[in-house]
């Protein structure tokens, strides 16, 4: 049975935490908001958790999990071949709608999907969020959505289609948009623009001027 925890409550929130991240680490799925939309979120380093997030959105392995972080210095440990430019973007951008897909460390033991070697990796701006992942370390999180449906932008929405598939529910009120993050693919000489979302490629450029966007 789910159990859901009202974080704008001072001791639900604490103990919604609290069970949250002793889900995540028995390898279950939680539902937590974001900047951007609810997601889905699950220990990124259990490949039967990622498997079961996966299977709970009704999601192929060709459409792997980005991973959250707490820090940006989480990223030492995770990426490699890391550019100025895509320091750069973390400086400006994080914690934010900015997601970032860039070459894991080849040592790691995971399994998101079909990544050939990369990670889209993010730091989301909300406290619950943060609170959770510096609790958790690394999580894959994915829309909590079933896949074809829109993205949900309160808990209420993410319960109804995942249901007990996720063991809790943290509800941190409506998110500001239904935007989803923008995403730029780091790991070329040229960041590159894969997706538009909630910051542009204008606002891009100010700090990456070479910029390009896929046709």
């Amino acid at each position: 049975m789910a159990r859901r925890y009202d974080c704008s409550e001072a001791s639900d929130r604490a103990t919604g935490l609290r069970e949250a991240a002793s889900a995540v680490r028995r390898g279950e799925l939680v539902v937590l908001p974001t900047d951007t939309v609810y997601g889905v979120g699950a220990d990124a380093f259990s490949t039967e958790a990622v498997g079961g997030l996966l299977t709970a959105k009704g999601r192929g392995r060709n459409m792997p999990s980005p991973v959250l972080i707490g820090s940006p210095n989480t990223l030492h440990g995770l990426v490699t071949d890391f550019s100025e430019q895509a320091w750069e973007l973390v400086d400006a951008f994080w914690p934010g709608a900015l997601t970032l897909v860039a070459r894991h460390q080849p040592s790691l033991q995971w399994d998101l999907g079909d990544t050939r070697g990369t990670v889209a990796v993010r730091m989301p701006l909300h406290p619950v969020a943060i609170e959770l992942l510096t609790e958790t370390g690394p999580m894959a999180v994915s829309s909590a959505n079933l896949t074809g449906h829109p993205s949900p932008q309160d808990c209420d929405a993410a319960q109804r289609m995942l249901g007990d598939a996720v063991s809790v529910y943290l509800d941190g009120g409506p998110t500001p948009a239904a935007v989803p993050s923008s995403i730029v693919d780091v790991t070329g000489k040229v960041p590159v623009l894969l997706r538009a979302g909630a910051i542009s490629a204008e606002e891009l450029r100010t700090v990456v001027p070479d910029l390009e966007e896929r046709n």
